[in-house]
């Protein structure tokens, strides 16, 4: 249910940008008063991405207020910060909706909206993307412009600088927006860079740096004054040393959070040429105190009531397997100095909170850099460390081939503690953990390792870390059925299944957690269970007697059909002339939008019920 509009007599006169560029400026503080109460509210009512949203209201209102959008384009980094863009593009009444099946794309969409330019959900893509959406308006020629919004987190992301590096070196005109909310500016900083912004950005200033020098020219050692002393004058003032050396006229910091400023400067910067590079403070979670207070706990948040100033407590529950993973890191660390947790910014979602804490000399945080993290535990496995690699599935495909190159070539002991596996539900295609196992499988020497449940999730962490070579275990978001966890250690034997339910003719070979999904179905059809544990190596004994033993083999899998699990048995069964019919459920071939873990189980037959109708259909044939 959306808001009630008539609250927000201004922002009632921007449904859309072409209505917002209508109000006087004036009213711009007003709006965004209403802008991050209507954002605050509604996304109280709906959960989602928060705090992010509060720290670029001014910003965003002040873009759409200068560009015009959508002929000229906004391209925002991952996402998170996109509601408030949401709202003044005409989705204004559907915010309930999103991050729901059916509903709003957590992130800005290509076919959701005609002001969205790029699917993202990822970091730093956006400057990538913009500076060839630059060359293609260039070409065009017809004055359209771009600008990418990117955080002081995703600008940490090696891409990003690729981009950096590029676009000064072709000089396209192109703007990049840093919107830097992990520092702030004290009142006499801040009024003197915003004097610095007006000058730096203005006419008189631009005119000076393209045909002051010129005239110049014929004066070198004046010239070179000029230069230096324009140099050292930002360099006194400004942090602008490497964007500068990047190519870029770099402008700011200045404050985010004046609506008026931002226009001003917009308006100048709007219409200078070639790579142009504006320094934004903005404060994360601007404007409701507990979220500025606690920007982490308010990044992403449930259905809360803003009036209470706190987050609902969700009742106690069993752990997840991200708890798992934390409490299996902390044991081992406990006798063993030699283990490193290496993680991309993960640390909190992979549940490293407690170890980061009580070891901090083993914990590497490596910022959003998955190429870098992967060749980073390479390298202290070389050194004879032994690293563990805590990522989400959707963002080791950044890091591939250092994967391939760096570990798997070199036979390098990296543990890949894989969180998110398979369905995640809310943030949809950018994020869903479908093709791990497809593009691991390929790789020679990887071992991939999937539990059933937590207690062979910590089994399997301990059987990939005594591992001599490189291995994964993947597991999902959220918490398994509450088995009780083994605190002593197992080591399994690698490549080494186990038969869990004992039935006749048909046999349903499990790969990870949806097992507890296929035995309800089992026992309806008086079905076989194997746990096969392992995708690679496959139990190619145990696989042989199922075959043998069963008229229709069923493979299952939390992720891609498309080079999974089950196409690795099938190729087994073809390659061995073992004939047994066999049906492969698991990811079908698309991408997979956004809904409740649950829901999308159910939509994909891939929940008990779907399963038993698969394999009675299968049969039927």
């Amino acid at each position: 249910m959306s808001l009630d509009i008539s609250n927000y007599p201004t922002l009632a006169l921007a449904d859309i940008p072409e209505e917002l560029r209508q109000l006087p400026a004036d009213r711009l503080d007003d709006l965004c008063d209403e802008l991050r109460s209507y954002l605050l509210h509604s996304v109280g009512k709906s959960g989602g991405h928060f705090a992010s949203g509060l720290g670029v209201v001014e910003l965003t209102v002040a873009l759409h207020y200068v560009y015009n959008t959508p002929y000229d384009k906004l391209l925002w980094d991952v996402g998170h910060q996109a509601y408030p863009h949401k709202i003044l593009t005409g989705r204004r009444d559907r915010m309930s909706t999103i991050r729901q099946k059916g509903g709003l794309h957590p992130f800005p969409w290509r076919d959701e909206s005609e002001y969205d330019h790029l699917n993202v959900g990822h970091s730093s893509t956006s400057i990538s993307a913009a500076l060839g959406l630059a060359v293609a308006a260039e070409q065009e020629d017809k004055n359209r412009k771009t600008v990418a919004i990117i955080g002081d987190g995703a600008i940490t992301g090696g891409m990003a600088f690729e981009a950096l590096n590029h676009a000064g070196h072709i000089d396209k005109d192109v703007l990049v927006i840093l919107n830097d909310n992990d520092m702030s500016i004290s009142e006499n900083v801040g009024a003197v860079n915003k004097h610095l912004a007006k000058l730096l950005s203005g006419v008189a200033y631009s005119s000076f740096r393209e045909n002051g020098k010129k005239v110049l020219s014929g004066i070198p050692p004046i010239k070179e004054l000029a230069r230096r002393a324009e140099e050292h004058l930002k360099g006194m003032v400004v942090p602008s040393t490497l964007f500068e050396e990047f190519g870029f006229n770099y402008i700011g910091p200045i404050d985010g959070h004046d609506v008026n400023g931002l226009v001003e400067t917009l308006r100048n910067m709007r219409s200078l040429k070639g790579p142009q590079f504006l320094h934004v403070i903005t404060k994360k979670g601007k404007g409701y105190a507990p979220a500025e207070q606690d920007q982490l706990g308010y990044h992403a948040v449930p259905k809360f009531n803003p009036e209470e100033d706190t987050l609902p407590v969700a009742a106690p529950s069993k752990p997840t397997f991200s708890k798992i993973f934390g409490n299996w890191l902390c044991d081992v660390a406990a006798t063993d100095n030699k283990l490193a947790a290496v993680t991309p910014a993960m640390g909190a979602g992979s549940g490293m909170i407690k170890f980061s804490e009580t070891y901090p000399k083993q914990y590497f945080d490596v910022a959003i850099a998955e190429q870098h993290c992967v060749t980073f535990a390479a390298g202290m496995a070389i050194g004879g460390h032994k690293p563990v690699v805590a990522i989400y599935s959707t963002f080791l495909q950044r890091g591939y081939d250092q994967l391939i190159h760096d570990v798997a070539i070199q036979d390098l002991p990296v543990l890949f503690a894989i969180d998110r596996a398979g369905l995640v539900g809310a943030d949809g295609q950018t994020h869903q953990g479908a093709f791990d196992i497809s593009f691991m499988r390929c790789i020679p020497k990887m071992v991939i390792m999937t539990p059933s449940d937590e207690n062979e999730c910590r089994q399997m962490l301990h059987t990939g870390y005594q591992y001599n070579g490189p291995a994964a275990v993947r597991y999902p978001r959220g918490s398994g059925t509450g088995v009780d966890v083994e605190q002593a250690f197992t080591k399994f034997e690698i490549g080494k299944g186990i038969v869990r339910r004992q039935g006749e003719k048909v046999a349903i070979l499990c790969f990870g957690t949806l097992m507890h999904n296929a035995m309800p179905a089992a026992e309806r059809l008086n079905a076989t269970v194997v746990d096969m544990r392992f995708a690679k190596p496959l139990d190619e004994a145990l696989l042989t007697e199922m075959a043998q033993t069963h008229d229709i083999l069923v493979t299952i899998e939390d992720g891609a059909i498309m080079g999974g699990a089950g196409s690795g048995v099938n190729e087994y069964l073809m390659a061995n002339k073992l004939m047994t019919p066999t049906l492969n459920l698991g990811l079908p071939d698309k991408f997979i939008h956004q809904g409740t873990q649950d829901e999308i189980y159910a939509e994909l037959g891939l929940d008990n019920i779907g399963i038993e109708a698969s394999i009675k259909a299968f049969v039927a044939l």
